[in-house]
């Protein structure tokens, strides 16, 4: 995990959130930095509610959390609220598991996390960062054009030419002996 760690992601999406939540964050880019950072929940629960107001209970991050499901339960709430299977912005597999970063298990992930989280506000127009995901490109092709191609064979089919079975050996040959 050391080798796939990058200070400069990591900082790039600490000051991101800083500036999101309006308080400062100051990390080196180390990965316990930001695990001390992000570890007790509060961070991401002021973030989520940045995200959606009232996502997050205001008396949950009145004062941070001690006792570790509740740090747990705060890194949950912050994953409901971004995961686009619950009407969220990032997909299943880029989200993290709470163990990833609450035991500091894959920290990698959890920027990979912010990261798709910055490039998903900024596709609908919100303060994120990187760049914007893709909205696809829509093609209208005539029945002309469709037809046109239904008579060729694809290259990843292969090709047909000189096809027979000459030359094939499936095990140990026979051998005849008259």
């Amino acid at each position: 995990m050391d080798a796939k760690w990058d200070p400069e992601r990591a900082i790039t999406a600490i000051s991101w959130i800083s500036q999101r939540i309006g308080r400062p964050l100051s990390t080196d880019g180390s990965r316990e930095s930001c695990h001390q950072i992000l570890m007790d929940g509060v961070v991401l629960g002021e973030l989520a509610n940045w995200i959606k107001p009232g996502t997050i209970a205001a008396s949950k991050l009145s004062k941070p959390p001690t006792m570790a499901f509740k740090r747990m339960e705060l890194i949950g709430l912050f994953l409901d609220c971004i995961d686009e299977s619950k009407g969220g912005l990032v997909k299943k597999d880029e989200l993290f598991q709470t163990v990833d970063l609450y035991e500091d298990q894959n920290m990698v992930q959890v920027c990979l996390c912010f990261e798709a989280l910055g490039r998903a506000l900024n596709t609908i127009g919100r303060e994120g960062f990187g760049k914007a995901e893709s909205k696809g490109q829509h093609h209208e092709w005539s029945q002309e054009q469709l037809n046109a191609g239904k008579g060729i064979i694809g290259l990843q089919m292969g090709s047909n030419k000189g096809a027979n079975q000459s030359g094939q050996n499936f095990g140990k040959g026979r051998d005849i002996m008259s």
